[in-house]
C-alpha cells in the first residue's frame, strides 16, 4: 500500500471534489434563480461539510507531505498553492456563516445572496486551484522527485488516512 502513487491519490481526491463542487454550483444556481428550497439548501450544506472535512485533510496532506518535498527543488508554485488554501479557509468560513444565517431564517434574502456568492467564490477558486495543481504542480513533482521520495509521500498520506 505504501507504494501507491501520491499524485494519483491526490488527483482522485480532486476528482471527488470536482463532483461535489459541481453539485454546489448547481444548488447555488437553483437558489439564485428560484429562491430558497430545502433540497438545494441541503445540497449546499452537504457540499460544505465535505469541504470542511475532506478538503481540510487533503490540503494538510499536500502542505505537510507533498509541498515540503517539492520545496526542496522550487518554492514558487507551492507559495501560490498555500495562499489558495488560506483563501479557501476564509471562503469556507463565509459560507458557513451564511448557512447558519439561513438555518435561522430561510427567508433572509441577504443571507441567501451571501450564501450563493460565497458558494460561487469557493467553486471558482477550487476549480482553478485543482487545475493548477493537476496541470502544473503535479507534473513538476513527477519531473523533479524520485520514486523513493514519492513513495515516502504516499506512505505519509496513507498513514494519515488510517
Amino acid at each position: 500500500m505504501s507504494d501507491r502513487d501520491p499524485i494519483a491519490l491526490l488527483m482522485k481526491e480532486h476528482d471527488d471534489l470536482l463532483s461535489r463542487l459541481k453539485a454546489l454550483k448547481k444548488a447555488s444556481l437553483e437558489i439564485q434563480k428560484k429562491g430558497y428550497s430545502e433540497k438545494s439548501f441541503k445540497q449546499i450544506v452537504k457540499a460544505a461539510k465535505y469541504i470542511d472535512i475532506e478538503v481540510r485533510v487533503h490540503n494538510k496532506h499536500e502542505e505537510d507531505a507533498l509541498f515540503v518535498l517539492i520545496e526542496k527543488y522550487v518554492d514558487g508554485p507551492t507559495l501560490v498553492m498555500r495562499e489558495d488554501h488560506r483563501k479557501m479557509l476564509k471562503l469556507y468560513k463565509k459560507l458557513s456563516y451564511s448557512i447558519k444565517a439561513i438555518e435561522e431564517n430561510p427567508a433572509d434574502k441577504t443571507a441567501r445572496q451571501e450564501l450563493c456568492e460565497s458558494a460561487d467564490d469557493i467553486v471558482q477558486l477550487m476549480v482553478n486551484h485543482i487545475h493548477n495543481e493537476n496541470q502544473i504542480l503535479f507534473p513538476m513533482v513527477q519531473r523533479f522527485c524520485s520514486k523513493e521520495e514519492l513513495r515516502k509521500v504516499a506512505k505519509q498520506i496513507l498513514e494519515d488516512h488510517e
